[in-house]
């Protein structure tokens, strides 16, 4: 069987801890994380937070979990009842490919409904998510449906198109949301 991506639910700050183990034990891993800034009464620091906290992604055969659900830290695998669920390939290259340029993203709230696009131009070349405009700024809001999270990265406007036609999107077009 073909080893799938697999949404592994952790204890609160132990992501980088059960990362670090499931790559020793030889597993394809992904914890993605972003810069915040946190202000304490003294002073302002950035630090490296999960982009999504509690969670981990790893690609494995689901038939040999057992080495999986035993390190410490992992809960369980994400799923519905008792079955497991995949995460979608094209959701972890998303991430993996947002990491990779080197763009600053964070969290966001999980969007169902808004205007699917795809990026025409640039470093996310040919990535799909939904975009949405907030303080004036355009975003590409990329989401991982199985844990309904979202991540979004600034983009240019005029680097997308709608996902079912052909021309690109106008800024008048583009979804307007006062809060996410």
């Amino acid at each position: 069987m073909k080893d799938l991506w697999f949404a592994l639910h952790v204890r609160s700050r132990f992501e980088k801890f059960v990362e670090t183990h499931l790559e020793q034990k030889g597993y394809e891993v992904l914890c993605p994380t972003y810069l915040l800034k946190r202000k304490w009464s003294d002073r302002v620091k950035t630090i490296t937070v999960p982009l999504f906290p509690n969670y981990v992604f790893c690609r494995f055969d689901l038939n040999n979990r057992l080495p999986i659900l035993v390190t410490p830290g992992v809960n369980g695998i994400v799923g519905f009842g008792k079955a497991p669920q995949t995460v979608e390939e094209s959701e972890i290259q998303a991430i993996h490919r947002i990491n990779a340029a080197g763009l600053s993203s964070q969290p966001c709230p999980f969007v169902s409904v808004g205007e699917r696009v795809r990026i025409e131009s640039g470093p996310l070349e040919g990535l799909e998510g939904i975009v949405t405009r907030v303080k004036g700024q355009d975003r590409l809001i990329v989401s991982v449906s199985l844990l309904m999270r979202s991540v979004c990265v600034e983009i240019g406007v005029y680097s997308v198109c709608p996902v079912n036609q052909q021309p690109p999107l106008s800024r008048p077009a583009l979804l307007d949301a006062a809060i996410l």
